[in-house]
């Protein structure tokens, strides 16, 4: 390619020089291809950059959105195209810059997420703002930090540690414990539900990556008891045990907990792909005909298979970014 055509400025929907093109996909039938540049998705965006690895001319990138974000995919895209010493006087409100931030982290464009915090820390707000804010950057992790910071720049260690050590006895982290584990696992599991749903320091705790790093630890946990759990029953010569049924109705219990609770965190994805990893597992048990021989295996196959229903469910919505 000629270099006096890599340094023509590009202009943002320009079809005769684009070469991808990006289609919002929405349900409203509004316009939905833009004619987008190769060089300024590169980059400008990380996420862009994976999608291109292997371009071709004329590539066309696909995107899921809402009727509700629709116009600030629009204006994000239009963001990459603008010098980096005019992106900050674009943004004109507290609510377009909430809505671009949290584009801007979900397709990795650092430098438009760097400037919507620069703004957002600048700009005055008012209570209702300030209540859009928390909602929306508490899920965005470290990045949102200096925002968290000024909403409430108080010292949040001790509901960090409060929260981290429910995670951890909700979640059984380090093995089983004492004969009254399930009743101190039950009180946990509320305790994480109330700090997420009833707390005001909380959303401000979740956004830390260590905070993050043990509800991972937890889910794994979970996820690995419960198969390993309900992978012993074909081992078993009876299935009429009262015991074995509690044992294994709690990991059921367990895994709808933590399905409930991870989108509170923004972190369902990661329970899609832990799910993933050992459904094939559970399939086995499930399809297994020595569980018809219970009631309570008739049960756990029920219900097993209504949550596996759903998480396939999920799992298509989490993966909506494609080609």
């Amino acid at each position: 390619m000629d270099i006096t055509e890599v340094a023509k400025p590009c202009k943002f929907d320009d079809r005769t020089t684009s070469d991808v093109i990006i289609r919002l996909r929405n349900c409203e039938g509004r316009p939905d291809k833009f004619y987008t540049h190769s060089n300024i998705l590169i980059n400008k965006s990380k996420f862009f950059a994976d999608q291109l690895t292997c371009f071709e001319s004329g590539a066309c990138i696909e995107i899921h959105c809402s009727n509700s974000n629709y116009d600030y995919h629009v204006n994000l895209l239009r963001l990459l195209y603008l010098p980096s010493d005019l992106l900050l006087e674009s943004l004109v409100s507290v609510k377009s810059a909430v809505e671009i931030l949290q584009l801007a982290v979900q397709f990795d464009c650092e430098e438009i997420t760097k400037v919507c915090v620069q703004y957002l820390e600048a700009i005055p707000w008012e209570d209702k703002e300030e209540e859009i804010i928390l909602k929306a950057v508490s899920k965005l992790g470290q990045v949102a930090m200096p925002i968290l910071a000024r909403i409430q720049p108080v010292d949040l260690r001790a509901t960090k540690n409060v929260f981290v050590s429910a995670v951890r006895f909700a979640t059984s982290i380090g093995g089983p414990g004492p004969p009254f584990v399930d009743d101190l696992k039950t009180s946990a599991q509320e305790q994480v539900e109330y700090m997420l749903t009833k707390d005001a320091e909380t959303p401000l705790v979740i956004a830390d990556d260590e905070v993050k790093s043990v509800m991972k630890m937890g889910l794994s946990q979970i996820c690995s008891s419960f198969e390993k759990g309900l992978s012993s029953l074909l081992l078993e010569p009876d299935l009429t045990s009262g015991t074995l049924e509690d044992k294994i109705m709690h990991g059921v219990s367990d895994v709808e907990w933590i399905s409930n609770i991870l989108p509170k965190m923004d972190l369902m994805k990661d329970f899609v792909s832990s799910w993933a990893e050992i459904s094939s597992k559970i399939l086995v048990v499930v399809e297994d005909k020595k569980l018809d021989s219970s009631m309570w295996g008739l049960k756990t196959k029920a219900k097993i298979a209504k949550d596996m229903a759903t998480l396939h469910k999920e799992d298509e919505a989490s993966f909506r970014l494609k080609m």
